[in-house]
């Protein structure tokens, strides 16, 4: 592979009852502004529906990837080289690291709505952060890609 090839790429898009709950609001846009006539309630539609739909993109936007020797998460960037090895958690054990495991130092691209998860040591000794916790549909595959750009 390439070293600008991308060995790993997910995107943690929002789960579709998001996006139903975005149509709901922007029907609900609307019969706030019923009573003010036809083309109001179409404004309000129009406009609640958009700012729903903004926000449910931007947050499902995150991006994982692994590429050009460095992970790249959101908007952090950290060179495979300054990461240990990647542990692979499950459901339960995920809640546990987001919840009452969790350190408050750690860099954390979450979503509750994606079960499963990576935890990675950061051993870079000028680094205060303890661990990197990603959210994360295909943890083995995320795994898989770190330990191959590290024997690399």
């Amino acid at each position: 592979m390439q070293p600008s090839t991308a060995q790993y790429a997910e995107r943690l898009t929002a789960p579709r009852s998001w996006w139903i709950i975005t149509a709901l609001v922007g029907i609900s846009g609307g019969l706030v502004l019923l009573p003010l006539g036809t083309l109001p309630m179409l404004g309000g539609v129009l406009v609640a529906a958009a700012l729903a739909a903004a926000l449910v993109s931007s947050y499902g936007s995150a991006r994982i990837r692994v590429v050009a020797g460095s992970l790249v998460a959101g908007d952090a960037r950290i060179p495979v080289s300054a990461l240990g090895d990647a542990q692979v958690l499950d459901a339960q054990e995920a809640r546990a690291w987001r919840s009452h495991k969790a350190d408050a130092r750690a860099f954390m691209l979450l979503r509750s709505y994606i079960p499963t998860a990576v935890r990675i040591e950061v051993i870079d000794p000028a680094d205060p952060t303890p661990y990197v916790y990603l959210s994360t549909r295909d943890p083995e595959a995320l795994a898989a890609a770190l330990a191959a750009v590290r024997t690399a």
